[in-house]
C-alpha cells in the first residue's frame, strides 16, 4: 500500500468515526467535520477525501441506507453504529465511486471493522458488500471472476 493508499484508509477511519458521532449524536455533520479537521493530525491523511465521504453521504443517505437494507436481515435500526457507519463508506463507494475497485472498498471496509467493530462484525460488512458489489459491480465482479479463472 503506498502513502495515499494509507492516506486515504485514514480518511476512511475519521470518516467513519464523524458519521458514527453524527448518527449517535444527532450533531450537525459540518460542525463535527470542523471539529475533526481541528482537532486530528491531517498531514497523513487524504483530508479532500474525508470532506468528500462527510459531504456525499449525508446527500445520498437514503440511497445508500436503502441500499444496505437489501442486504441485511434485520431493520438498519438494530445495526451496530459503528457498522452501519462502515457500511454507508462502503456502500457509497461502490455506488458513487467507480474509479475505486469494488475489492478496495470491502478491504477497507473490512480492515475498519475488524479495528473498531463488534468481535465477528467484519464477517457481517465482508458478506453485506460482497453481495452488495456482486449487484450494484456485476459487470466488475464479472470480469475479477474470469481473470481469478485464469479466462
Amino acid at each position: 500500500m503506498n502513502l495515499s493508499a494509507h492516506a486515504r484508509a485514514r480518511a476512511r477511519r475519521y470518516a467513519m468515526q464523524a458519521l458514527y458521532q453524527w448518527d449517535l449524536s444527532g450533531t450537525e455533520l459540518p460542525v463535527i467535520r470542523s471539529q475533526f479537521l481541528e482537532a486530528e493530525d491531517f498531514s497523513r491523511t487524504d483530508q479532500a477525501y474525508f470532506v468528500e465521504l462527510l459531504s456525499n453521504i449525508p446527500e445520498q443517505i437514503d440511497i445508500i441506507d436503502e441500499n444496505i437494507s437489501i442486504f441485511i436481515d434485520r431493520p438498519l435500526a438494530q445495526l451496530d453504529p459503528v457498522e452501519h457507519a462502515i457500511l454507508r463508506i462502503g456502500i457509497y463507494e461502490l455506488l458513487f465511486r467507480v474509479d475505486i475497485p469494488y475489492r478496495v472498498s470491502i478491504n477497507e471496509a473490512v480492515q475498519l471493522s475488524k479495528k473498531f467493530g463488534a468481535e465477528q462484525g467484519h464477517a457481517f460488512v465482508n458478506g453485506v458488500l460482497d453481495k452488495a458489489a456482486h449487484k450494484i459491480r456485476a459487470a466488475e465482479c464479472k470480469q475479477a471472476g474470469k481473470q481469478a479463472a485464469g479466462h
